[in-house]
């Protein structure tokens, strides 16, 4: 894996800490997100795959280091560095929410503990991973929500800022709930349903409409999806209609979703195809649905694009990434910041879920140990141990189940579109209060 993938000053300060002689000291980071998005009253963690397998495969090459050696930020920078550089691999910790738990503002969505060099350069990496797919992930959980047991196919690599960012986001959104994806390379790479047949040029390409629908069938049999608004809408379904058998369904791309869906089921049953599926697409989102499953519009499943695959109204996750616990051979030391609206909490900590709220905690609390204390789930948990995998992480199946059904435990008023105005109650333990009280006057006089 690239480690250069990273930002400069992640290296400049690789460098000054190892002029400094802090090689030997480890430093404990966390990455979470201080407030929720507009809208979000949750987020669904996702990325962690990829953050592991950046980590397992952490490495400069001899190209990287030598174009490191070019810049001037690194005229002054110790040869013994670059050599260095060139034996770093990650031998640190990693703690993590799994993928698919529902996450809130404020709380650890992993952690690392790593020789500080190492833990400072991976910040960039693992922080743009997480909260992408965090992100999308999110916004596929939205829409899968909206459209109450409806499914939902993602159809965004298209129009995402990257065709590599198109395949992560076709993952990110089956973990969210969709029943899968457009993205061939995704269904290949993590073994998600792909879905799609053919394309307006499709049908343009033959002489007829109903030559375009024949040829299509012949190839598809019963995963025939007739794409039917490239003409006429009404006229496209009583094509389909008249081939007979096997087909799955229709997909209406354009027009007045609720009416023409409508005047298309009328058609299908007249036909005796009362099983045959009405897929809608056409610039949707989880609004637009809402419209439509409020008009009972007679659509059976919904293929989101653009604002699934680029999480359009909410565009960026606000995720960092911060020091809290530095420690060497001789002592421990917690850090925290203190600036305005920038504040952050020292020391390792542990997310602790209960029924109804969740509580942050230094990660030695143990509440579950205390007799009487109610059902308690601790959601960081360990991944990588001194640079290797603890057990096989779960795929994004298992992550997409544990997506669904925690999503579906939360209260309603979580649940919809809109700002809840009782957010998910989010605590501090008394141990994490004391810490970071004592940590403030060590650091500032001044307590909190």
């Amino acid at each position: 894996m690239n480690a250069l993938l990273t930002d400069l000053y992640q290296l400049t300060m690789a460098a000054g800490y190892f002029a400094a002689g802090k090689t030997g000291e480890t430093a404990t980071f966390e990455l979470f997100v201080r407030r929720l998005p507009h809208n979000r009253n949750f987020l669904i963690a996702a990325g962690l795959q990829q953050a592991v397998d950046y980590l397992l495969d952490f490495r400069f090459t001899r190209e990287e280091i030598d174009y490191l050696r070019s810049l001037p930020q690194f005229a002054k920078a110790e040869s013994d560095f670059f050599d260095y550089l060139a034996g770093l691999r990650f031998t640190g910790d990693v703690f993590a929410m799994p993928e698919g738990t529902p996450v809130f503002a404020g709380e650890p969505i992993l952690t690392v503990r790593a020789p500080i060099v190492a833990a400072q350069i991976v910040e960039t990496y693992l922080t743009a991973t997480i909260a992408f797919q965090t992100l999308i992930a999110t916004k596929a959980a939205r829409i899968v929500e909206i459209a109450g047991g409806r499914g939902v196919v993602e159809f965004g690599t298209r129009r995402a800022h990257t065709p590599e960012a198109g395949v992560l986001a076709g993952r990110a959104a089956y973990i969210g709930g969709c029943i899968g994806s457009s993205n061939a390379l995704a269904g290949l790479k993590f073994g998600i349903p792909v879905f799609g047949t053919a394309a307006h040029s499709w049908v343009q390409a033959f002489p007829t409409e109903r030559e375009a629908y024949l040829r299509l069938q012949e190839l598809l049999g019963e995963h025939t999806v007739y794409l039917i608004d490239t003409y006429d809408t009404l006229e496209g379904a009583r094509i389909a209609a008249s081939l007979g058998r096997p087909m799955w369904g229709v997909r209406i791309d354009s027009g007045n979703l609720v009416e023409v869906s409508r005047a298309v089921r009328r058609i299908l049953d007249a036909h005796g195809f009362q099983d045959a599926r009405i897929m809608g697409t056409s610039d949707l989102n989880e609004y637009k649905i809402s419209e439509l499953m409020a008009a009972k519009a007679p659509i059976d499943a919904f293929g989101v694009g653009t604002d699934l695959a680029t999480s359009r109204d909410v565009p960026n996750l606000g995720a960092i990434y911060k020091l809290v616990e530095l420690s060497s051979s001789s002592q421990r030391r917690y850090t925290a910041k203190y600036s305005e609206g920038k504040h952050t909490l020292p020391g390792a900590k542990q997310v602790f879920r209960y029924a109804d709220h969740d509580v942050v905690g230094c990660s030695w609390e143990c509440p579950a140990c205390t007799p009487g204390t109610p059902a308690v789930e601790a959601l960081l948990r360990p991944v990588l141990l001194g640079g290797h995998l603890v057990a096989p992480l779960p795929d994004a199946h298992a992550a997409r189940s544990r997506a669904l059904e925690s999503v579906s435990k939360l209260p309603g008023a979580l649940r919809s579109l809109f700002d809840a105005k009782q957010p998910w109650s989010v605590q501090y333990s008394e141990e994490l209060v004391s810490l970071s009280e004592r940590v403030r006057k060590g650091q500032t006089g001044v307590s909190s």
